[in-house]
């Protein structure tokens, strides 16, 4: 007998799964501003991570990452994958967990997806249909 799960769409995440991704969050930030991170291509770039999500088992760490400007990102992602095992072991120090995160990189695209909207919103079409009335 088939599982109905795997049809349902996933389910939101756990307090803990937010709580554990805020706080690698946290770590993560505090060290790039540091300067923990030696890697010249981190060092010369001002990194935001606006987002880190969890899987339901907290075995796997996705990390949104997006440089000040939107500029090099794939520099910044390959650093700071190449650096992976330091930044992992550092996380797992600091949060204590059975199991530290396998980590990955990627890039955060909800501004670009908020720039594509506020495109869209000003555009001539939407403009006259919000100001029929």
């Amino acid at each position: 007998m088939r599982s109905k799960s795997k049809s349902l769409p996933s389910k939101a995440p756990s307090q803990r799964m937010l709580r554990v991704g805020e706080l690698i969050r946290h770590k993560l930030s505090e060290m790039l501003a540091r300067g923990d991170i030696h890697d010249d291509v981190l060092s010369s770039h001002v990194v935001t991570i606006p987002e880190v999500r969890l899987s339901p088992d907290l075995k796997l760490a996705t990390v949104y990452v997006m440089p000040l400007g939107g500029n090099d990102v794939k520099p910044v992602i390959e650093a700071l994958t190449r650096n992976k095992k330091y930044i992992r072991a550092e996380v797992a120090h600091t949060l204590n967990l059975r199991y530290a995160p396998d980590l990955r990189f990627r890039e955060d695209e909800t501004f670009e997806e908020a720039t594509r909207i506020d495109r869209l919103l000003d555009s001539d079409r939407v403009r006259q249909d919000t100001q029929k009335k």
